[in-house]
């Protein structure tokens, strides 16, 4: 047996197997024999501490006080009583006399006076902060004198812990005991008072009056014990003898009084505990009230905590620094978390998140933002948004990814112009550490949708947002996206901001373009701009003109001199100057227009904000004259008067082509910008050649006739053609067929019901009128054909033809 025991335990201090603890480094201070050190779980890793307590054997008096502070430690619950975890009992062997050692495992703590050593606060920041732990402890004997009927015995700056979030805590159990006052006999009441300091004991006990002692109150000796911790905290030295205490030098006034009531000489007349911490006056203060309200927030109304959170960051700045990160940041999170918090508490984390260094913030307040995310709260979702460069960085890329963008996803389709805009803005940070996947899949669908969106500041600034990303974009969606987006949308939007803003993205974005695409699609779609009836409009495309001309140069210049190194389908690069064009108004929806153009784009979420209509085809107003449509057969002859050019309507007539293989909106342009079938000239096909010559009227009327079908013998039954198809012959050029129609008759005949042709798929053709015997003549008025003879009825009828307009 000797010999299991001596391979399964250490030598001294070491703990047994039992115990799924790592013992590390001692603090150098601790309560009584006890040795606080700091340990670590086996299982996780997670920080606690270990007291142990070592005796020469079994019956040794030492550890039957520490066996009693255990039970008492197990059972005693309360938020300012240390928590338990774990203990056991280990026997060691040291020199071969065996030891009996005692471990208790708790929460991470560390001695009051080693705390107060590294805040090193001063001034008003300590006295706060120690109103507060005298608070806490208060709290603790209160409990115990008063609802358990128990008496600590050794209340002293020893017997109190601090933990990680600079909570005040009581242990030192070991004299704990029950205050019986009916029971004569000392033995069952404060047996190990000899463990108590002489200079921490009141008269009566340093006297063993213990009659005294069950005829005063329960808390008597406790609120002795609270006056010499007072006394300790603030001298910033150990009691040496109880005569110190009457030295009230360093004590604040505004506790003055009560601390001399906790060391009156008379048990009887001692202060309660309970009535310490109700009626000090040096309890209310800032730090005290703000922890106090934060640990009761279930119970505030929605009033009082938005005026409270509102008022917090502010609050925050006065109080001590380390307290903040480690007591208010915890409660402040885990308030928000569950849902108790309002939203204004979003600005206060964020802000004491700032004082944390990079890698506190990702373990402290990081966790919580991305749970906010999932929050259905409007209120929370826009202070998020509204805040993101805060924490942005911080955010991995699988994180966004997985959990933060589908959630916030959502918003680019809300009801909320303003939260629209925020989701858009949103993604100059989040974009960059998406997937492909998620880009293509997902976010340029979205953003196609919000391109037409009814606010013309977020259609403006997801052209901005376009831009500023495409970097991010592979290849094969830049070639998708890019030109689609900037010329077929952005360049013909109705508001002047935005085709401004098209212009400088395809600008900014130029070294994605091969000369084809230079030539073909962005030099034509800007040129149009340049008589653009905004000012900055047209000073923007003159800008784009010259650089995409230059890019036509440089290419002109390179193929002639033959290099073979830069093929037909080379790179050209960007403007250096072109670097800083997307810096832009991202921050606000409110943008630069005239307001003969639109209405005035006050905010986000402003009613002023002139919606796109469904079909943008509406003109800029002009002051006096109709705008005029230029087109290869526009004779300007004929308009010799001030022009004035309709940006929004031209684009509206010369829609670009659909992207065969796009999947994100801008290749099938669904929305009304335009609403006619695209093609593969992007709207410009139906601009004839500008050098074909317009031909003369003599060559026109040739032309005509040419195209006009020989003219036949008319069959009975071909006037009876369908409504239709006459109706639609006539909407030809100038109703070719006019000329020749048969004129009404101007008498009445009996029809002859015997056809010379009969069709049996055209129950009419029985009764149709004969082919005219006469040549026709021209109508002289109208370009209407001869009317076609109502049907009769049975028998011989007298016909009423009275219109010349047909069926």
């Amino acid at each position: 047996m000797f010999k299991f025991l001596k391979e399964v335990v250490g030598g001294s201090g070491t703990a047994s197997k039992d115990l799924p603890y790592n013992i590390g480094e001692p603090y150098a201070t601790a309560w009584g024999s006890w040795i606080h050190s700091r340990g670590t779980s086996k299982d996780d890793g997670s920080a606690v501490s270990i007291f142990s307590l070592t005796g020469s054997s079994a019956q040794d008096g030492h550890l039957a006080a520490g066996r009693n502070g255990v039970k008492r430690l197990r059972t005693v619950r309360h938020p300012n009583i240390l928590s338990f975890l774990h203990s056991t009992e280990a026997e060691t062997y040291d020199g071969g006399s065996p030891k009996v050692t005692i471990y208790i495992v708790t929460e991470p703590v560390m001695p009051l006076s080693d705390k107060i050593k590294e805040l090193g606060l001063e001034g008003t920041q300590r006295d706060e902060y120690y109103a507060w732990g005298l608070n806490q402890i208060a709290k603790a004997v209160s409990f115990l004198n008063n609802d358990c009927k128990l008496v600590h015995g050794n209340v002293c700056l020893a017997s109190v812990v601090v933990t990680q979030t600079l909570d005040w805590k009581l242990h030192a159990f070991d004299v704990l005991s029950e205050f019986d006052g009916s029971n004569e006999t000392s033995s069952q009441m404060l047996q190990y008072a000899w463990l108590i300091g002489t200079q921490y004991k009141p008269m009566e006990l340093a006297k063993s009056d213990w009659a005294a002692i069950k005829k005063s109150p329960p808390w008597a000796i406790d609120s002795w014990g609270m006056g010499c911790l007072i006394y300790e905290l603030f001298s910033g030295t150990k009691l040496g003898k109880t005569e110190e205490l009457r030295n009230t030098v360093s004590i604040p006034k505004s506790l003055l009084p009560d601390y001399q009531r906790l060391l009156s000489s008379m048990p009887s007349r001692r202060l309660n505990t309970s009535k310490l911490i109700e009626n000090s006056e040096y309890f209310q203060n800032k730090l005290v009230d703000t922890i106090h309200f934060m640990e009761i927030l279930s119970l505030k109304d929605s009033v009082e905590k938005d005026t409270f959170f509102r008022k917090l960051p502010n609050l925050a700045e006065q109080l001590p620094r380390q307290i903040v990160l480690k007591k208010l940041l915890p409660l402040l999170a885990s308030s928000l978390e569950f849902g108790s918090a309002a939203a204004p508490a979003l600005t206060a984390l964020l802000k004491m998140g700032s004082w944390l260094s990079a890698e506190e913030f990702r373990v402290k307040v990081l966790p919580t933002i991305v749970k906010l995310f999932a929050s259905n709260d409007r209120a929370i979702r826009v202070g998020l948004l509204q805040h993101i460069d805060q924490y942005g960085e911080s955010l991995s890329a699988q994180m966004v990814d997985e959990q933060v963008y589908p959630h916030v996803a959502t918003g680019f389709s809300d009801t909320s112009a303003f939260l629209r805009e925020l989701t858009l803005k949103s993604m100059l940070i989040l974009a960059p550490k998406l997937s492909q996947r998620t880009i293509s899949g997902s976010l340029l669908k979205y953003l196609s949708k919000l391109q037409v969106d009814e606010e013309a500041a977020i259609r403006t600034n997801t052209t901005i947002l376009l831009g500023n990303i495409a970097t991010h974009l592979n290849e094969g969606t830049r070639k998708r996206v890019l030109i689609n987006a900037f010329t077929v949308r952005a360049l013909r939007d109705t508001f002047p901001p935005a085709r401004g803003a098209g212009i400088m993205a395809l600008c900014a974005t130029s070294s994605y373009y091969d000369i084809t695409e230079v030539a073909t699609r962005i030099l034509p779609n800007v040129v149009v701009l340049t008589i653009d009836p905004d000012s900055d409009v047209r000073s923007k495309a003159f800008q784009a003109v010259d650089q995409f001309l230059l890019i036509a140069k440089q290419y002109y210049e390179k193929t002639n001199a033959a290099d073979a190194a830069g093929g037909a389908g080379m790179g050209i690069s960007s403007n250096p100057g072109n670097a800083g064009l997307l810096g832009w108004a991202m921050s606000s929806l409110t943008l630069k227009g005239k307001p003969a153009d639109h209405a005035p784009v006050a905010s986000a979420s402003s009613s002023a904000l002139t919606p796109t209509s469904s079909n943008a085809s509406s003109a800029v107003d002009t002051p006096s004259t109709a705008p005029v449509r230029f087109s290869s057969t526009t004779d300007f002859s004929e308009h010799p008067g001030p022009v004035r050019v309709s940006s929004s309507s031209d684009f509206a007539e010369h829609p670009a082509p659909p992207s065969p293989t796009s999947t994100d909106g801008w290749g099938e342009l669904e929305n009304g910008i335009d609403g006619e079938t695209e093609n593969d000239k992007d709207g410009w096909d139906d601009l004839e050649p500008l050098e074909e010559t317009k031909p003369t009227p003599a060559l026109a009327n040739i032309q005509a006739a040419q195209r006009r079908p020989v003219s036949q013998p008319v069959k009975p039954a071909s006037s009876l053609q369908p409504k239709s198809i006459r109706k639609s012959s006539r909407d030809e050029d100038d109703d070719l067929w006019g000329a020749i129609a048969a004129p009404a008759p101007r008498t009445a005949k009996a029809l002859n019901l015997k056809p010379n042709v009969t069709d049996d798929s055209d129950p009419w053709a029985a009764i149709a009128a004969p082919a005219p015997t006469t040549k026709a003549k021209p109508l002289s008025a109208g370009r209407g054909r001869g009317s076609k003879p109502a049907p009769p009825k049975l028998g011989a009828q007298r016909i009423n033809r009275t219109s010349s307009s047909g069926m």
